[in-house]
């Protein structure tokens, strides 16, 4: 990603035919080559929205140029293709869009589910009620358990059995009302205590929690934030282009006209558009032959270079031993003569010691 900026900054500061050899041909711009990207062409690349966000796509692999995007916008509102590429935007922003209107159906539910008790909260009145509701059935208890004993002691296992499970129902509906006399005591000291905290609210644009009542300042903060505009700008964009793709489908089938004449324009349209797509693939073969071609004679063109490189070295080897050889034929080794002389710069020597003693 680093290189692909520092090469488009190359191409803003020195233009995009930089390293275009001086008698090699310009390549002529064309808005439908895929190395563009469709997305800053149609309106904008949502890549650029959320730099350093939570919401953060990365940096756009295609290539952002201005002079490509008035070539794009220039074409016909009927090219089939200009057509695609205004869907593709609408089918990503739209994905982005849906994916924040989950956010924050979750936030809300969230924020829901925080303020809700678990059981309804209960009146004094009620719980002194259940209060007595309790005495009672501690009354009535007791007396069945009594009974059941003495009916165990009497031999009646049955009925006292019958009187044990009566009484265990009675025990279970105490414990409920107990229970609720408990919750109501829990859920208002749980009321006072998030009367005291601060309430949140979900951004409807972006899905972020907000503090209700907040300070204007912090309000403004958001509002101006990235990630705020950001959706905002892809809500209003998709509202936009949605209307623009419609229009373009309602001209090219023919709406205003119908009939028999509105199919024969749309069959000749389409052939139209098949004719150019075929046309754009010779071109773009033809533009991949001669990038072989020319990618086979640089190749060629190295090959010679380092041929002649290798024989101009094998003649310097050779000149070098020419060289050797003609040097032993002119001076040839005589080892019995050598020692002649040797011997006799010897005598030489040894006459001359012999008259300086004398």
């Amino acid at each position: 990603m680093a290189v692909l900026a520092a090469a488009q900054l190359l191409d803003e500061l020195m233009g995009r035919n930089r390293n275009v050899a001086p008698n090699e041909k310009v390549r002529d711009l064309n808005w439908e080559d895929p190395e563009y990207c469709k997305y800053f062409m149609v309106k904008f690349c949502p890549h650029d929205l959320f730099v350093n966000t939570r919401a953060d796509l990365g940096a756009c692999p295609k290539v952002h140029d201005e002079e490509v995007r008035k070539l794009f916008q220039d074409a016909s509102s009927r090219n089939h293709r200009k057509v695609q590429y205004q869907e593709d935007f609408l089918r990503f922003c739209t994905s982005m869009m849906n994916e924040v209107e989950r956010k924050i159906v979750k936030g809300k539910a969230r924020l829901a589910l925080s303020g809700k008790n678990e059981l309804p909260a209960i009146s004094p009145a009620q719980s002194q009620k259940n209060e007595e509701q309790i005495k009672l059935l501690n009354e009535r208890i007791n007396g069945l358990e009594l009974e059941a004993e003495q009916a165990g002691t009497d031999g009646n296992v049955e009925q006292a059995q019958g009187l044990m499970r009566l009484c265990d129902q009675l025990k279970d509906e105490r414990d409920n009302l107990k229970r609720q006399i408990e919750n109501g005591q829990w859920n208002a000291t749980a009321e006072l205590a998030a009367a005291q905290e601060k309430q949140m609210e979900v951004c409807e644009v972006c899905g972020a929690f907000l503090i209700v009542g907040d300070a204007q300042q912090r309000i403004d903060d958001h509002l101006m934030g990235k990630q705020h505009m950001g959706f905002a700008r892809l809500k209003n964009a998709v509202d936009e282009i949605g209307d623009i793709v419609k229009t373009a489908k309602d001209e090219r089938l023919g709406r205003s006209g119908g009939g028999l004449g509105s199919d024969e324009a749309r069959l000749k349209e389409r052939e139209r558009e098949r004719e150019r797509d075929r046309d754009r693939e010779k071109r773009r073969e033809r533009e991949r032959e001669r990038m072989e071609q020319k990618t086979k004679e640089k190749e060629r063109d190295r090959e010679m270079r380092e041929r002649d490189k290798d024989r101009r070295h094998s003649d310097k080897g050779n000149d070098r031993r020419e060289r050797e050889k003609g040097r032993d034929h002119r001076e040839p080794h005589h080892p019995h003569r050598d020692r002649r002389h040797r011997s006799d710069r010897e005598s030489g020597r040894r006459h001359h010691h012999h008259s300086y003693h004398r």
